[in-house]
């Protein structure tokens, strides 16, 4: 009984459901883009401030605050917040493996096929050509 009730009942349950799951594909690969971003701007900073006279004086923000601080104890928590991020992405890749192998075992159970939009076209096309020939047809006939 209970894997009845895992069961979707019928075609719009399926539906919504794959459509959720590729909903969290498509946030999964927003997020991996930004944190990509973000550990972008970290190695810009760390190029820009690890020639520098380690005493210097540098700015941070932390939490909306700018506070000043000396480079030897900014780049040390840079680099830490990069490798950070950097571990976060290579969480968010093996997740996102797992819901593709989801993804594509819930399309063979249910024999979900993608529609491309050339395929789309093409039936349209055959639709209307043949739509066109059964109007001319009994358009005639049915007055006779």
């Amino acid at each position: 009984m209970a894997s009845k009730a895992e069961e979707p009942i019928n075609e719009q349950a399926i539906a919504n459901i794959y459509s959720a799951m590729r909903s969290e594909i498509t946030q999964i690969y927003s997020k991996i883009t930004e944190l990509e971003m973000e550990v972008s701007e970290h190695s810009l900073v760390i190029n820009a401030i690890q020639p520098l006279d380690p005493a210097r004086r540098c700015y941070r923000m932390i939490g909306g605050v700018l506070v000043e601080r000396t480079i030897k104890e900014v780049l040390p928590a840079v680099q830490r917040n990069k490798e950070g991020i950097e571990e976060v992405i290579a969480r968010l890749n093996e997740a996102l493996e797992k819901k593709k192998k989801e993804i594509s075992d819930f399309e063979a159970k249910y024999k979900i096929r993608i529609r491309k939009p050339d395929e789309v076209k093409e039936e349209g096309g055959r639709k209307e050509g043949s739509a066109q020939g059964v109007l001319v047809g009994p358009a005639v006939g049915s007055n006779e």
